[in-house]
């Protein structure tokens, strides 16, 4: 038993903005378990590049290209889905955005763009694909639903990010709300809370991560393993008894520090 305990072999899943980040990280780990991954983002030469890297060695990685920032959005993505897929095993709402300005001159479309993508998109992209979700659920094998929130939804960092920090805090929130309902239908819904990791949201851990990891109790930034090794428990049957709860995968910044960390 434990040696499948990990395995995602036969399983089917989507990860949204899945071509780079912490999206590739995951979509990457989840095909070298098995799993046939259909990712999604904006731009589709980029998605279309990273499903055919992730395809090499004999994986299966589908590009399915989708601006998922408003509800049509969600909802055509979903019927791309269902037009190559009768059920879904496993949903990762990656795709998210970020605004930075100070207080006085923070936009009123800064705070729009990420609420709707980081909170509203990812209700509404799960509510779509309800239906995929359940016929592929199980008491004896739950669908998943993984949300990624972020450290900055369990603490604040030094940057004048509002919108961003409101949207990861709703995220852990609304994760469990979803989590109380989707149980019902075998979907156990769950979260995962980034640190430091490297890419193109968080250039400050890409580009100075030496500096960022003088701040992380576990002296370094996340590696794309670590990102990936939390999905995979999450979407495995390793994770069945996971719901509702966000795991923290920051190397103790966000309860083993008294300081605030940029992300």
């Amino acid at each position: 038993m434990m040696k499948d305990l990990f395995s995602l072999e036969g399983r089917v899943a989507l990860v949204t903005g899945g071509s780079r980040g912490i999206g590739r990280m995951i979509a990457q780990g989840f095909v070298e378990q098995g799993a046939k991954v259909y990712i999604s983002s904006r731009k589709a030469d980029q998605c279309d590049a990273t499903a055919a890297e992730l395809s090499q060695g004999g994986g299966q990685c589908i590009s399915l290209p989708q601006d998922v920032s408003t509800v049509e959005g969600c909802k055509a993505l979903a019927e791309k889905l269902a037009a190559k897929e009768k059920s879904l095993d496993i949903l990762v709402n990656n795709a998210g955005a970020a605004w930075g300005a100070p207080f006085d001159e923070f936009p009123e479309h800064g705070w729009d763009k990420v609420m709707n993508l980081n909170v509203k998109s990812l209700f509404f992209l799960t509510q779509a694909l309800h239906g995929l979700l359940k016929a592929a659920a199980s008491p004896e094998r739950p669908a998943k639903v993984i949300n990624i929130a972020s450290i900055d939804g369990i603490r604040i960092n030094p940057w004048e990010t509002y919108s961003y920090q409101a949207s990861k805090a709703a995220v852990i929130h609304l994760t469990r709300r979803m989590a109380a309902r989707l149980i019902e239908d075998d979907i156990a819904v769950s979260g995962v809370a980034p640190g430091a990791f490297a890419s193109e949201m968080n250039r400050v851990a890409r580009d100075a991560g030496d500096e960022v990891a003088k701040r992380v109790p576990a002296r370094r930034i996340g590696r794309p393993e670590d990102m990936a090794g939390a999905a995979v428990f999450l979407a495995s049957k390793a994770g069945d008894y996971v719901v509702g709860d966000t795991l923290a995968v920051d190397g103790g910044v966000a309860y083993c520090t008294t300081t605030s960390i940029d992300r």
